[in-house]
C-alpha cells in the first residue's frame, strides 16, 4: 500500500498547471462538443458495449503499468495496432452512420440562424398527407402489409434503383393496388418524393439491432434498417395485425392511431421541423405497445 502511495506522490509531484490562453479555451469547448456528441452517439449503438470493455482493458493496462507487470505492456504495445484495425473494421456500419449523423447536422446554421423569418419550402402537401393515412388504415383494415419510405434531405437513388420505376402522383388508391396481395408489384418497399410515388418493389437494408422485438419480420426490420442508415421516414403497415407502425433515426414506433400517424407526417412535412422534441416522444412513447408483426 505505502508503495502506490508514493509511486502515486511521485507521479502528482510532477504535475504542472499550464497557462490557459483564449485558445486553449476554444479547443477544450470543441473538445468536450466532439466528446458529448459521441458519447450521444455511442449510447444507442453495438458500440457502447465495446466501450465500456475497452475502459476494463484501459483500467487493466494502468494497474499493469503501476505494478511495472512488463510482460503484459510488451503483448499490448505489439498487439494495440492489430486491436485498432480490428475494431474499425467489425464497427465500420457503426462508424459509416455517426459520420453521416454528423454530416446531416447544421451546426453553423444552429448557431447563427441565417433563415430567420424565410419561408419554409415543403416537401409534400396536405393531400399527400391524407392519402397517405387512408392507405395506411385502409390497408390495416383488410390487414395489407405496406412498407412505405418517404424521402427527405438524403436521396434514396441507390435504393430507388433496385425497384421499378412509377413516377406516378401519390394517391391512396396507387397505394393500396400496388401493395395488393399477388400484384407484381407487392414485394418490397415503395419510396415516396415529394408528391410522388418514385419507386415500388425496392428492396432495402435490414437492421440489425439485437433490441428490436424477436416478433418483428422482415418489413418491420428493412423499415427500421433505412431509416438507421438515411434521414428518411418509413410508415409500416403489419400484414398480421393490421397496426401502423413509424420508423424514423433508428427508431420503431409501434401502433399509432389515424391521429398519431399524422402528427409525424405533419411535422415531416417542412424541411425545418418546428416541433422536433414532440415527434421524439411520440416516437419513442409507444414502444412498449407489443404487437405481434409479420
Amino acid at each position: 500500500m505505502q508503495n502506490i502511495l508514493a509511486i502515486l506522490g511521485e507521479y502528482i509531484g510532477k504535475i504542472t498547471l499550464p497557462g490557459i490562453g483564449v485558445i486553449d479555451i476554444i479547443e477544450i469547448g470543441l473538445i468536450s462538443f466532439f466528446v458529448y456528441q459521441f458519447m450521444a452517439w455511442i449510447k444507442f449503438t453495438r458500440a457502447y458495449t465495446l466501450l465500456k470493455g475497452i475502459l476494463v482493458v484501459l483500467a487493466f493496462i494502468l494497474i499493469a503499468y503501476i505494478f511495472k507487470m512488463n510482460t503484459i505492456l510488451w503483448i499490448f504495445r505489439n498487439l494495440a495496432n492489430v486491436l485498432v484495425i480490428g475494431v474499425i473494421v467489425i464497427f465500420q456500419p457503426e462508424l459509416r452512420r455517426a459520420l453521416e449523423q454528423l454530416g446531416q447536422k447544421k451546426i453553423v446554421s444552429t448557431i447563427i440562424p441565417f433563415d430567420t423569418g424565410r419561408e419554409v419550402k415543403e416537401r409534400f402537401n396536405d393531400k399527400t398527407i391524407n392519402e397517405l393515412v387512408k392507405a395506411c388504415f385502409d390497408m390495416g383494415e383488410v390487414k395489407t402489409g405496406a412498407l412505405i419510405v418517404i424521402e427527405k434531405e438524403i436521396r434514396l437513388d441507390e435504393y430507388i434503383r433496385t425497384g421499378i420505376n412509377i413516377d406516378g402522383i401519390l394517391t391512396s388508391q396507387l397505394l393500396i393496388n400496388i401493395f395488393e396481395h399477388n400484384t407484381p408489384l407487392h414485394d418490397g418497399a415503395v419510396i415516396v418524393r415529394g408528391n410522388r410515388v418514385v419507386a415500388a418493389t425496392c428492396y432495402l437494408p435490414l437492421s440489425d439491432n439485437m433490441e428490436l422485438s424477436k416478433q418483428l419480420g422482415t418489413r418491420h426490420r428493412a423499415g427500421v434498417g433505412i431509416s438507421e442508415t438515411t434521414d428518411s421516414l418509413t410508415i409500416i403497415v403489419s400484414e398480421e395485425t393490421g397496426q401502423v407502425s413509424v420508423a424514423q433515426e433508428g427508431t420503431l414506433s409501434r401502433g399509432l392511431n389515424s391521429k398519431q400517424l399524422r402528427e409525424v407526417l405533419v411535422s415531416a412535412q417542412n424541411k425545418k421541423v418546428v416541433d422536433n422534441n414532440k415527434l421524439r416522444s411520440l416516437l419513442k412513447g409507444r414502444v412498449k405497445h407489443e404487437e405481434k408483426s409479420d
